[in-house]
């Protein structure tokens, strides 16, 4: 498969970014897009041309490294998947591909593709964790949770802080991420003790950083790599409004 490709070329945050043309071919199918960046930049080197920067980790789509904004989609244009996960029979043999970095605010370019996701760090810092002392690992069957709860808070649990959702949004709102954060411990009992400081500030990071309010367009559930839903939203504000009247 032959493709070509216009990537974002841009050597820090305050320099002017720009689009390069590179033309690839012979690529496989079967190949992932990651893979395929590796091939073009082996390629770059091999011609003494600077290679193109970008994020990954894992590859398993486990970490959330890598951010690429592809046609217009966080992640490229299959669902449910990860940049790492995409693979290029998603593509048309002759396919002019666009690859971007996320762009938002609080996410600043530091090379090409690669962007600082910090932020989302210091969110947790504010908040996304439990430090109450519970000792060691209790028995399944001690403290009982209902199965449903159980079950909705892993699957806000799934959420890997990639950025796709704050990528999406007209806003560049990172509402998804925090609702995530905050409904995994909102529905268990080891989160009930520090709810109210949680809840107040995260959402107080999020606002001192920069990221945009939530105006419920449902682009971050649509292209969250791992499907969070925006019902946990609502559960992030229902747990707001709780701690500011209680």
């Amino acid at each position: 498969m032959d493709f070509t490709l216009k990537i974002w070329r841009q050597e820090n945050a305050k320099a002017k970014g720009r689009f390069e043309t590179y033309n690839i071919t012979g690529i496989s199918a079967d190949c992932s897009f990651l893979e395929m960046l590796d091939i073009l930049n082996q390629q770059l080197i091999d011609k003494i041309e600077k290679p193109i920067c970008f994020d990954h980790d894992c590859r398993e789509g486990i970490c959330g490294a890598c951010s690429l904004y592809i046609n217009g989609h966080p992640h490229g244009p299959d669902t449910g998947v990860t940049t790492c996960q995409l693979h290029m029979r998603k593509f048309k043999d002759g396919d002019t591909i666009i690859i971007e970095p996320w762009r938002a605010k609080p996410f600043p370019v530091i090379k090409d593709l690669v962007v600082d996701r910090s932020a989302f760090d210091q969110i947790i810092e504010a908040g996304g964790f439990v430090s109450v002392n519970t000792g060691g690992v209790p028995d399944a069957n001690a403290i009982p949770v209902p199965r449903v709860d159980a079950e909705t808070a892993m699957d806000a649990a799934a959420c890997i802080g990639c950025g796709a959702c704050v990528a999406t949004c007209k806003n560049a709102s990172a509402m998804l991420f925090v609702a995530a954060k905050v409904s995994q411990f909102a529905l268990l009992p080891q989160g009930k003790i520090e709810a109210k400081e949680r809840a107040i500030n995260m959402v107080a990071k999020m606002d001192e950083l920069g990221f945009g309010n939530c105006t419920n367009t449902g682009a971050c559930e649509a292209e969250c790599p791992k499907n969070i839903s925006i019902s946990h939203i609502a559960r992030l504000n229902r747990e707001y409004l709780t701690a500011n009247i209680s």
